[in-house]
């Protein structure tokens, strides 16, 4: 692992494709997906993928959700619940004909991640390397821009049937960027989900 990347100004434009995390089981909110919790009227996903919008192309790997923008290139992966690394790889597959340099992968379930993105493109561009959020002294390998060859790479070499991401990102070089504090917070619990005033989808019916 590289040093800390050094945060500045995104002046030239990064291609990247996004790939947001939506197929969980939400065990901890009861089987509800956190997808299509409500955050100030829009959903989870909806506030992740507008986090997204400057990507190429958009893919969400899980179940169809409300407010799904129509863009949205919907995938799972197989078998579904293989965990994230699963995930990523799925996402890897169904890009590889035509892919950009860089991939942001993003968890659905943080609800200030658009905070982070300046600061990792910012970090892309200065270090040429794959980048990690760096948030509460934690690296959070969910909210991350990538390099597309590290994740091919990574992917092809690993058996990610419930493979962690830590455990599929062994064979790649990357670089921690520091966040604004509490921009990769997720929602694992209602008790999280108080906390932003998020309510379930059928809340007020």
């Amino acid at each position: 692992m590289n040093g800390p990347a050094t945060e500045g100004p995104a002046t030239e434009e990064l291609s990247f494709d996004a790939v947001v995390l939506a197929g969980g089981r939400s065990s901890r909110l009861g089987g509800v997906p956190k997808a299509s919790l409500r955050i100030s009227g829009s959903t989870l996903l909806a506030h992740t993928c507008e986090a997204a919008r400057a990507a190429r192309r958009l893919v969400v790997v899980g179940d169809r959700a409300p407010e799904m923008p129509a863009r949205v290139e919907l995938i799972r992966e197989e078998p579904p619940f293989g965990g994230p690394a699963a995930a990523v790889s799925a996402a890897v597959v169904h890009l590889s004909h035509d892919p950009a340099p860089w991939m942001l992968v993003l968890a659905c379930d943080m609800p200030r991640i658009n905070e982070a993105l300046p600061a990792l493109i910012a970090g892309a561009l200065a270090t040429n390397a794959s980048v990690l959020a760096h948030d509460g002294g934690r690296d959070q390998p969910l909210a991350a821009l990538y390099r597309w060859v590290d994740l091919a790479t990574a992917v092809d070499q690993e058996e990610v049937r419930n493979l962690s991401m830590r455990a599929l990102l062994a064979r790649v070089t990357w670089s921690p960027v520091d966040v604004p504090a509490g921009s990769t917070i997720d929602i694992d619990t209602w008790s999280d989900a108080r906390n932003f005033r998020a309510e379930a989808p059928d809340a007020g019916k």
